[in-house]
């Protein structure tokens, strides 16, 4: 074409524009990247140009990385990551990240670990960092003391995990974000309020805490639309949530004899509670379970908005309760979701034991009229495996169309397969099912190639 001779040497690919290879070296490691550098004198200076860099120091003695940012030519990065160990490496460390503001990294991604160097401070360049519009930090527990004025004025999304926060740098670090649109805390510790009251344009939040890792127990986010909340035995108060519109909760682990009597309503139902105008809203298996506890003790559950839900949960009669109540107080709910998943729930002994101490019969408990589900925990435990029971699913299905009002479409995910013959006999009871409800009903499962069924 044009005149070019196609046997000149140049291939297909060196003929693009230095653009398009700039981008298609971009999507590689920065060490994979420079190998391309000996193809030939065309290739020899293209990755320096990239706007992008990888660089995982784990195995790379850091003089190597020293002379590969040396020999980078681009006068601006647009995104920087860095995966490293902070141990005998600090000085190396403030520097790579120094190169990082220096040329402007729009998305800046930094991975310590290593959990030993627990008193590394980030260089004050660090903070004052007025370009970076993405910033992703997973450290070793290594804590954030911003000694500076915190300038993070054009950041747009914060995620921090297994970071050490203070109630202080926190709120040092949103003062410094006007910005900021969502923020992820995975695991932080030491900080106990966050309060968001001061960034408006925050609208998205999503909080995982553990038994070792205890984040805030208060959260203020009257700003926020999307809230998700993964948390431990320790019970966390949304003091302000106001203008939450879609909610993903659920504890991972509760020791139900540390819980006082009042547990349940001061902060299970009052959680609930704070999200009345949720419109969708996803739950969780332990969740579900501790909002059975409170339907049984006759906690009032509030009246939700929400118009779709989504049920994260093993298929266990100590979830039924919790289910059947929120489905009788969402009048509204227009589609529902039951995702089979496998988790970590209470076991039905600890729950009994709990029934006990407030004066109540475990057995007639299940079995009331409100609350009856065909066996055990230990039966129906999870509806995976050939030997499941497909008739088991659609009593599952049955009890809760039966608890709701307004509901158009139920979908069915099965975490794991039914053999053929019990994944047609669900078919046809679903089918049953849907026409007698007048519900849209959608059957599939994971794991099984293109086998899925809807119905209406």
């Amino acid at each position: 074409m044009n005149g070019e001779d196609p046997t000149d040497g140049h291939d297909f690919i060196s003929s693009l524009p230095d653009a398009i290879l700039h981008l298609i070296l971009s999507s590689i490691p920065t060490k994979s990247a420079i190998r391309t550098s000996a193809l030939s004198k065309r290739w020899r200076h293209v990755w320096s140009e990239t706007p992008s860099l990888s660089i995982d120091s784990h195995r790379v003695v850091a003089r190597s990385i020293n002379k590969t940012l040396s020999t980078f030519s681009s006068p601006k990065v647009a995104t920087f990551h860095l995966r490293t160990c902070l141990a005998n490496r600090i000085q190396h460390v403030d520097a790579w990240i120094e190169f990082a503001v220096n040329r402007h990294a729009e998305k800046l991604s930094l991975e310590f670990r290593d959990t030993r160097v627990r008193d590394y401070d980030f260089p004050d360049s660090f903070y004052a960092n007025s370009t970076v519009k993405q910033l992703l930090i997973e450290s070793g527990s290594v804590a954030m003391k911003p000694k500076c004025h915190v300038s993070w004025i054009s950041l747009k999304s914060l995620s921090l995990s297994y970071c050490k926060l203070s109630d202080e740098a926190i709120v040092k670090i949103l003062c410094g974000c006007p910005l900021l649109e969502s923020l992820e805390l995975m695991f932080c510790d030491e900080f106990r309020c966050l309060d968001l009251s001061r960034s408006p344009r925050v609208v998205r939040l999503e909080i995982d805490r553990s038994d070792w890792f205890l984040g805030p127990t208060e959260i203020v986010a009257p700003h926020v639309h999307c809230l998700r909340l993964r948390h431990s035995r320790l019970p966390c108060r949304l003091v302000d949530v106001s203008c939450l519109k879609e909610a993903n909760l659920n504890i991972y682990f509760c020791d139900l004899g540390t819980l006082t009597g009042d547990f349940l309503q001061g902060n299970v139902v009052k959680m609930l509670a704070k999200l009345q105008n949720v419109e969708k809203l996803t739950v969780g298996a332990t969740f579900l379970q501790m909002l059975s506890l409170a339907a049984l003790c006759d906690v009032r559950f509030p009246t939700l908005k929400v118009e779709c839900l989504t049920l994260e949960t093993m298929i266990v009669r100590s979830v039924v309760p919790g289910i059947t109540r929120l489905l009788q107080n969402s009048p509204g709910l227009r589609k529902l979701t039951i995702h089979t998943v496998k988790c970590s729930i209470i076991s039905e002994a600890h729950l009994n034991s709990y029934l006990r101490s407030h004066s109540l019969n475990q057995r007639q408990c299940w079995r009331s009229k409100d609350t009856a589900f065909p066996g055990s925990m230990e039966t129906i435990s999870m509806l995976v495996g050939k030997y499941a029971e497909s008739n088991l699913v659609a009593s599952f299905v049955e009890r809760l169309l039966r608890s709701t009002r307004s509901l158009e479409t139920m979908v069915v995910l099965l975490v794991g397969y039914l053999d053929a013959s019990g994944f047609e006999e669900l078919v046809a009871m679903a089918t049953r099912l849907s026409h007698k409800r007048n519900v849209f009903i959608s059957i599939k499962q994971s794991h099984v190639q293109n086998v899925s069924n809807t119905f209406s």
